[in-house]
């Protein structure tokens, strides 16, 4: 397995939709994940550092698990299936005894930035999905993907915000779940990631 660290969000050229980029320990490989704006918020909030006002609900996750004496030890992306990253969560009880929980792999995320826990991949995963890293490109995508963060308005943050929980409902919109299985997105310029496993 590679233990990865979180680059940071993106944005898709072609699809203007958000990226959260995973990057190996020696900065040659880079493997990105698409996901939807409120997931991409979760973890720019957990990159942050900063309590938010009102807990989001991977700070409330955390807290329930620290409650239960539960902790989070790692969380493993471990495959690609149809073109969906699959995840689980590694936890320990108060007992010692060991506990896997199956989440998205955005949920995971979150949840370990929260947790200061360790976010690894198989290395099958790795060879399969990561693209040849380009830091210059990469600064780029983060700042393009704040401008875009700075020009939504509440109202459409929240538009945002509801679509993403009534997916996580099982009521999927038009357009479907960014992490669930669908047609390939479109078409990217030469150097875009987008025609990476989502």
């Amino acid at each position: 397995m590679v233990e990865m660290r979180v680059l940071g969000i993106a944005l898709d050229a072609a699809s203007r939709s958000p990226i959260v980029l995973l990057r190996d320990p020696c900065g040659r490989r880079q493997v990105p994940i698409w996901i939807d704006q409120a997931q991409a918020q979760n973890i720019l909030a957990g990159l942050g550092g900063e309590p938010p006002p009102r807990p989001l609900s991977h700070d409330l996750m955390a807290t329930l698990l620290a409650a239960g004496g539960l902790r989070l030890e790692r969380v493993i992306i471990h495959a690609i299936e149809d073109s969906t990253f699959r995840a689980v969560l590694k936890l320990t009880s108060p007992a010692g005894e060991p506990t896997e929980i199956d989440c998205r792999p955005s949920d995971a995320i979150a949840l370990a930035l929260r947790t200061s826990s360790s976010i690894w991949m198989l290395e099958e995963v790795v060879a399969d999905a990561s693209i040849p890293v380009d830091a210059e490109a990469d600064a780029e995508d983060q700042e393009d993907f704040r401008r875009f963060l700075d020009q939504l308005s509440p109202a459409e943050l929240i538009r945002n915000v509801r679509l993403a929980q009534r997916q996580a409902d099982g009521k999927p919109e038009p357009g479907g779940d960014p992490e669930e299985p669908g047609p390939p997105p479109p078409t990217a310029p030469p150097g875009d990631p987008s025609g990476a496993p989502r």
